[in-house]
């Protein structure tokens, strides 16, 4: 049997860990969860066992096995797709069942409760064929439930082998808002390092328990109690026709059998007392009430120090409960109550407005990107020393600052910091002015140090080394760079943890951008008054351009009121320009759906939600020639060369640059711009072009001061159709009568 186990975004490896340890083979992480394959009892297993899994898909097979997959294109092929599953397989024309579709890549699929109607259909149609009468359709209480997933041209069809969500454990009787869902509050204790009875479990405290989730699932692990028996009859395989029993019943027994006794202190605190009392009676429905300690404690006012543990809690962060002052003053405090409450402890913390952990004033350890539910959220980790280690710690790296910073520089890296210690005071009243806070402080100035160096929020260096010559030795190449970051430290006095170092090479054949590490770092910029997320680790670049920062003002400026397309997006910042400057819809088109994502979240981050703001995941040049809609304003940067999967065809903007954009004036209204931009050095324009269209270089007002240095850095121009002024035909003279006294004879 093929299952595929859905999880919460960036948890999945903790689910597929579960998964092997309970037997699964072939197993594989994708995007949305994980696939593996195993017998009838091993999905028994995950449902009773997993604690970080949402739902448990099982894989229908044909009526007719062996048969190739049928193609989908259509409605009419996707009804041909499920009419050919065997149906009967699994439940009976006198059951109720219901049907749900998700859908990808796909373009004719845009609505997926019609999709649900066409395999509805299919399933009616197979069983009144078979049996001469049709099942009922029941949405909320269904026997079955199915799920068909749509992706190109495939479609792979689905039992819910759990029914509701795995996550839905059965003890929680009360809910809120901001209520944290139970299969997360598991991983955030599995990423704390609270895993299994088998280790010595220390103590635990969640200081914001709410209605004890987080505790709960820790006494469910203290126990080795099995998740799936708080509630086993709630299982969709219930009411499956291919359901076994005795294996069920008998694994209901073993997992009886293997709980232990709580040997951890687990503790809950909240301020509301309300919610403390709904968490000792969800503890009660869990069976798990003797081995949590619930108290109503105001975090804020704690008055002695408490013995070493780990903490691990989701504080209220403003974006579903509290108002923004409060929860910054309480972030303010809390990092004073680590320190002075709880030395030697270990804390980890869920944290949906990332601005915040800036108000703990602590460095953490380790931070991993979670969703909790459709929130981007941080789960960081601090190491909380008691006194006496603090000292040590803070004298060593005060020590090891000041013989770094001691050591003398060789004179071209003295050379290197005094310039950039002397471009940062030339650029002193520009950034004032314009409010800049992120910028582009060194190019290569010296060629020794060759490489680019942006400051981020004055709080953030990020250099890029350029690929070395071939003339100089990797050990000096190595050394210099060395020195570049101790003549960047000197010069801004950015703190070593905060500068992040890369090297950027020349694409060439089939190479291509690929993603470098995984740390899932993000942090928030401003810029014209907004918020970006930038990554200075995971990728060459950061996730905005710092040199299209009058291009975006410039976008900012023009939006109002029109329909925009940004094409090539990347991240999404002009989108995000054109939204605050009034846009009435906007379109952004990527191929990468990694960069999608971080646009619809630079959106997000931004305020920018409605229906009026469509993400496209496809090939620009495939979405331009498949759609027909106008624009009033478009934005096109795109990259130098491209070999994206999603294009046959390599991408070479010198040669193919005419073609694309005269594809992009074909979609642009009579009165509207074009922003045309890209960073290919030795790039010119087509003087074809100028024959067709209304053409203005801006190359000089698109460049910011800061990078003014390198005035190679970018080529932008404005498009226009060219108006066409029809030729007016001189109006003939008037014939001048003559009035004659007599007839002519």
């Amino acid at each position: 049997m093929r299952f595929f186990a859905q999880t919460a975004a960036n948890i999945n490896d903790i689910t597929a860990s579960e998964i092997r340890d309970l037997g699964g083979e072939k197993i594989k992480l994708v995007p949305g969860g994980v696939q593996f394959q195993g017998d009838i009892e091993l999905g028994y297993r995950v449902c009773l066992y997993s604690r970080t899994a949402s739902r448990l898909l099982v894989e229908l097979e044909s009526a007719t096995p062996g048969r190739a997959p049928i193609v989908i294109t259509n409605k009419d092929t996707l009804y041909d797709a499920a009419y050919a599953i065997a149906w009967d397989e699994h439940f009976s024309s006198d059951m109720t069942f219901a049907v749900t579709v998700t859908a990808n890549k796909t373009k004719w699929l845009t609505n997926t409760q019609f999709g649900a109607l066409r395999v509805k259909d299919a399933i009616v149609d197979y069983m009144r064929q078979k049996y001469q009468e049709r099942p009922d359709v029941d949405t909320k209480h269904p026997h079955v439930t199915f799920h068909a997933h749509v992706t190109g041209k495939q479609a792979f069809f689905y039992l819910d082998f759990s029914g509701q969500g795995l996550h839905r454990r059965g003890y929680r009787k009360h809910t809120s808002e901001a209520m944290l869902k139970e299969h997360l509050a598991a991983s955030l204790l599995h990423r704390a390092g609270y895993k299994t009875f088998h280790d010595e479990l220390p103590p635990i405290l969640d200081p914001f328990c709410g209605m004890g989730t987080i505790p709960i699932e820790a006494a469910l692990i203290a126990t080795n109690t099995a998740p799936g028996l708080i509630a086993s009859e709630r299982f969709g395989f219930t009411t499956w026709l291919g359901h076994v029993p005795t294996i069920w019943e008998r694994l209901i027994e073993e997992a009886k059998a293997k709980i232990q006794p709580c040997e951890s202190k687990i503790t809950g605190w909240d301020i509301n007392d309300q919610y403390v009392e709904y968490a000792k009676e969800h503890a009660q429905r869990a069976g798990v009430e003797n081995c949590i300690e619930f108290d109503i404690k105001d975090f804020t006012k704690l008055t002695k120090t408490y013995p070493k543990g780990l903490m691990v809690t989701d504080p209220p962060y403003g974006v579903r409960m509290g108002s923004a002052k409060e929860v910054t003053l309480l972030f303010h405090q809390m990092g004073k109550v680590f320190q002075n409450n709880f030395p030697g402890w270990k804390i980890s913390l869920l944290c949906g407005e990332p601005d915040l952990l800036d108000e703990i004033k602590l460095r953490p350890s380790s931070a991993n990107t979670i969703f909790n539910g459709a929130i981007r959220c941080l789960f960081v980790r601090y190491d909380i020393f008691d006194e006496d280690k603090r000292i040590e710690l803070e004298q060593k790296a005060e020590e090891k600052k000041l013989a770094r910073l001691s050591a003398p520089l060789g004179d071209r890296a003295e050379m290197c910091k005094n310039r950039i210690k002397k471009n940062k005071r030339v650029m002193k009243s520009y950034l004032s002015k314009n409010e800049v806070t992120s910028y582009r402080i060194y190019d290569a100035d010296i060629p020794e140090f060759s490489a680019a160096v942006d400051i981020y929020e004055n709080r953030w260096a990020h250099i890029q080394e350029y690929a070395p010559p071939k003339t100089i030795e990797t050990a000096k190449a190595e050394d210099n760079f060395r020195q570049l970051i101790d003549a960047v430290q000197r010069a801004t006095g950015i703190d070593y943890d905060n500068i992040f170092t890369k090297q950027r090479k020349k694409q060439s054949g089939t190479d291509q951008y690929d993603k470098m590490n995984t740390k899932g770092q993000t942090y928030i910029m401003r810029e014209h008054g907004l918020k970006f997320l930038v990554n200075f680790t995971d990728y060459i670049d950061t996730g905005i351009f710092l040199d299209h920062r009058p291009a975006r003002e410039m976008i900012k400026d023009m939006a109002k009121d029109c329909r925009f397309l940004n094409l090539f997006a990347y991240t999404g910042t002009a989108t995000v320009h054109a939204a605050a400057g009034g846009a009435l819809s906007t379109i952004t088109v990527d191929s990468s759906a990694t960069y999608l994502k971080w646009a619809e979240e630079n959106m997000e981050l931004n305020g920018f939600t409605t229906m009026n703001h469509i993400y496209e995941k496809d090939d620009c040049i495939h979405w331009l020639k498949a759609n027909r809609e106008k624009f009033d304003l478009i934005f096109l940067d795109p990259p130098t060369f491209s070999n994206s999967k999603s294009r046959k065809d390599t991408f070479d903007i010198q040669k193919d640059h005419r073609g694309l954009i005269m594809l992009v004036m074909r979609h642009l209204t009579p009165n509207g711009t074009l922003i045309f931009s890209n960073n290919f050095r030795r790039f010119y324009l087509d003087p074809r072009l100028k024959e067709q269209y209304s053409i203005e270089e801006i190359t000089d007002r698109s460049i910011p001061q800061d990078f003014k240095r390198n005035t190679k850095i970018h080529r932008c121009w404005l498009f226009k159709p060219k108006r066409v002024v029809a030729k007016v035909q001189p109006k003939a003279k008037p014939v001048r009568k003559i009035k004659l006294k007599k007839p002519i004879e």
